[in-house]
């Protein structure tokens, strides 16, 4: 034995032996790479004793150990633990048995992913066992580890791929701030005779097909990245790479020590890639854990979103065609061009700091670097050793998928147009609830046990005051995250949020072994009568609540104040709340509370719409000016400005148009003006939609969208034309609605329908907001109405 190292995991996986499962991990040292190899662990899953008589016969042709625990169900069953030497014959005894109408406790966790969780290994750890050095890294067999705090400098890089719509490649393009590389099928001389400009010295050149993928391959060994980085890296360019290399005769070595790459396809259309040593993160994926969102995800538009810059390409929208004729006549270009969605990519993650969330979330939760969605995973990642060390096993799915539980308070509103709203908003509501009440799926158990000494939920729900573990997680990641904000790391601070929030969801869902519905309306339920206290402690000072959503308070103040007397009275009612609450709980429930209420924002200016067509306020859609002078902001909620399926023109209409109302200035002008620069076509370049299709082409039947309908007229156009069909698999749509309807934007051939603009773009904002102030858009419009 050695003493101990230390590193942070990189991937996981097993194989099983005569003896049983080894756990193979992957790691990322100070300066070294390690392969950890544990020594061999049978596979084990449980049933309940009850049905030990049963298993002999059922389990005949299985090789196995029984042996008694001192565990039981969730319902209080003892059972026994069965002990498999594979991992395949574990899941086939694991069918045979449920196929039986035995039920099976926890035989879908993955033998590594058991050991370390049950170390509660999360990224980082120590480890020892008998060290060899090997070719660019360290074995270490009979290895044994534990949770360690380590901070890895993973070597990363950005690769992207250029290939033919058959999926020939024709380069490799590589990116990092250590270096950058274009792996182009072609010859420099070959190149240069096409009137190419100097051939960069990025650019490294391969006879064919095959010998770019074996020159890859020589690349990986080189330089040995940790991480590799791409848009739709895994589904496409990792995916392409592995087929390419069997189609051409080569073993897909892109793992460490030589290890091949697998791809297993999904009957969902998407698949699975093996890779052992190196990790592959999806940019597309980590955005959207990281709780990011666009009207698209094409790599144009994320990078024109968040950097201001795109892809290196004359027409973005028709790249295939540009990039078959700089492979046959300007590889240069083509090399340029790949090389720039790679550093795209790589900027990206570097203004999001997207590989430092990602690092956070695994040393929060266990989860691997790549993982998209987890949340599931994660928290029993963190519940599942507690469980077993408070002498249960976990429960399986809910047979049924679990019925569904109460969600948000959102209150009715008072709709209309106000001064002076304060927004109260507590602070983390539900897992605070879970801090304050225990709710906790081992303490609904042992709570259910000794009713008279616990504290109450809902649904009949009681919880345990000392057997919990979730609100101590709650707590520490609680703790993390406002040491997070100190040190303003905002990677940090998302991650855990993120964590915390997913937790409440997590119970709710019959997709975890975990759910119950007494857990997750405990919880709602909860907030609901929170909100409602809320309110009834705020008007009791003389206020008017005129709204409410899930944990935010709008409270109108109904008199004239300055903006610093609003400010301390929003100070002084959280304030107020806050001790409230300390007190009831203390008194009824003999509790400490978590709950903070904080006061958020004072709108000087504040707008409630009604249910278009009705006279009844609506939720989640309001408008309110906060700030003065150059802290001056409109904010918009739910409303067009911030919806997607609205214009350009719709968007600045309804800008321009509150923020007069808000200055309290007469609209009426402006109105006119607008609707007739609109028919006149002097906001024709406003007028584009543009839309997702959220499905494929052919799927859309009956009732068929605008939107979908224009690409349906693209499509059939490309197909007459022989050019490539682009809307065929989802993808986005500009259109403009025309006399003869919706047109795509690459073939108008009709008049634009100013009528449809004016009548559904601009006259609803209007009309929404209008009736406040006593004016009425049809009277403003009409050019007769002057004459009389």
């Amino acid at each position: 034995m050695q003493p101990l190292a230390s590193g942070f995991l990189l991937t996981r996986a097993s194989t099983s032996s005569s003896q049983g499962v080894v756990n193979e991990f992957w790691v990322k040292g100070e300066q070294q790479r390690y392969r950890l190899l544990t020594a061999p662990e049978p596979v084990v899953f449980f049933v309940e004793a009850s049905q030990q008589d049963h298993l002999a016969g059922l389990l005949k042709a299985f090789r196995y150990q029984l042996k008694p625990l001192g565990l039981t169900t969730f319902d209080h069953q003892a059972v026994i633990g069965l002990y498999f030497h594979s991992g395949y014959q574990a899941n086939q005894a694991a069918k045979l048995l449920q196929g039986a109408n035995i039920a099976v406790y926890e035989s879908d966790i993955k033998a590594p992913d058991r050991y370390l969780m049950e170390r509660f290994i999360q990224g980082g750890m120590q480890f020892t066992g008998n060290f060899q050095a090997k070719n660019g890294y360290v074995e270490v067999t009979n290895a044994q580890l534990k949770s360690s705090p380590f901070e890895p400098n993973f070597k990363t890089v950005s690769l992207d791929i250029e290939c033919s719509e058959k999926g020939v490649l024709y380069s490799i393009g590589l990116y990092a701030d250590w270096g950058e590389w274009v792996l182009m099928v072609g010859e420099r001389e070959a190149t240069a005779t096409h009137g190419s400009e100097d051939v960069p010295a990025f650019v490294h050149w391969y006879e064919h097909e095959t010998a770019l993928l074996q020159g890859f391959i020589s690349w990986l060994n080189h330089y040995d990245p940790d991480i590799i980085i791409g848009w739709a890296v895994v589904g496409f360019d990792m995916r392409l790479l592995i087929k390419r290399a069997i189609a051409c005769g080569l073993s897909p070595e892109f793992g460490r020590a030589g290890s091949t790459a697998r791809w297993r396809d999904s009957q969902q259309g998407a698949g699975f890639m093996d890779l052992s040593g190196r990790v592959v993160i999806d940019g597309i994926d980590a955005l959207k854990v990281a709780t990011y969102q666009f009207d698209s995800f094409s790599l144009e538009f994320v990078a024109q979103a968040l950097l201001g810059q795109g892809k290196a390409a004359d027409d973005v929208d028709n790249r295939m065609a540009e990039i078959n004729h700089n492979f046959a006549r300007n590889k240069v270009a083509l090399a340029k061009y790949n090389l720039q969605d790679c550093k795209l990519v790589w900027d990206i993650f570097e203004h999001t700091h997207l590989l430092a969330f990602l690092q956070q979330r695994t040393q929060l939760t266990g989860l691997e670097l790549e993982r998209s969605g987890g949340s599931v995973a994660a928290f029993t990642n963190l519940y599942l050793p507690k469980v077993h060390r408070a002498g249960y096993v976990a429960p399986n799915l809910p047979a049924d998928g679990g019925l569904a539980s109460p969600g948000g308070y959102v209150m009715e509103s008072a709709p209309g147009l106000y001064q002076d709203v304060l927004v109260l908003d507590y602070k983390s509501l539900y897992p605070s609830i879970i801090r304050t009440f225990k709710i906790d799926p081992v303490g609904l158990i042992e709570g259910l046990k000794q009713p008279e000494h616990a504290i109450p939920g809902f649904l009949d729900a009681m919880f345990s005051r000392e057997t919990h573990f979730l609100p101590d997680i709650i707590h520490q990641l609680w703790q993390a995250r406002d040491q997070a904000k100190q040190q303003q790391d905002s990677a940090a601070s998302q991650a855990i949020k993120i964590i915390m929030n997913s937790f409440y969801g997590v119970l709710g869902s019959g997709g975890c072994r975990f759910y119950d519905t007494r857990l997750a309306s405990s919880i709602t339920l909860r907030g609901h009568d929170i909100m409602k206290q809320s309110k009834a402690w705020i008007e009791e000072q003389g206020y008017q609540v005129i709204y409410g959503d899930t944990d935010s308070t709008f409270v109108w103040l109904n008199q004239a104040t300055t903006a610093e007397q609003a400010n301390q009275i929003g100070q002084d009612l959280a304030q107020l709340i806050n001790q409230n609450w300390q007190q009831k709980l203390a008194q009824e429930y003999d509790l400490t509370c978590h709950l903070e209420m904080e006061f958020e924002t004072h709108y000087h200016t504040f707008f409630m719409p009604t249910i278009r067509g009705t006279d009844k306020g609506s939720k989640k859609r309001y408008a309110g000016l906060t700030g003065y002078g150059d802290q001056e902001k409109l904010v918009f909620k739910g409303l067009e400005t911030v919806r997607s399926d609205w214009t350009p023109l719709a968007k600045q209409f309804q800008v321009t148009l509150y923020q007069r109302i808000f200055a309290n200035e007469d609209p009426s002008e402006f109105i006119r003006e607008w609707v007739e620069s609109t028919r006149r076509g002097e906001r024709d370049a406003d007028l584009i939609y543009k839309k997702r299709l959220r499905q494929s082409l052919n799927s859309y039947t009956k009732n068929i969208p605008p939107h979908a309908r224009a690409a349906m007229l693209a499509d059939d156009k490309n197909r007459s034309l022989g050019k490539p069909l682009r809307y065929q698999r989802k993808g986005s749509i500009e259109y403009l609605m025309t006399l003869s309807g919706p047109q795509p934007m690459e073939y108008i051939s009709s008049l634009i329908d100013y009528d449809h603009y004016v009548d559904k773009q601009i006259k609803p904002i209007a009309d929404a907001i209008l009736p406040a102030i006593g004016l009425d858009f049809d009277a403003i419009v009409d050019d007769q109405l002057g004459l009389f």
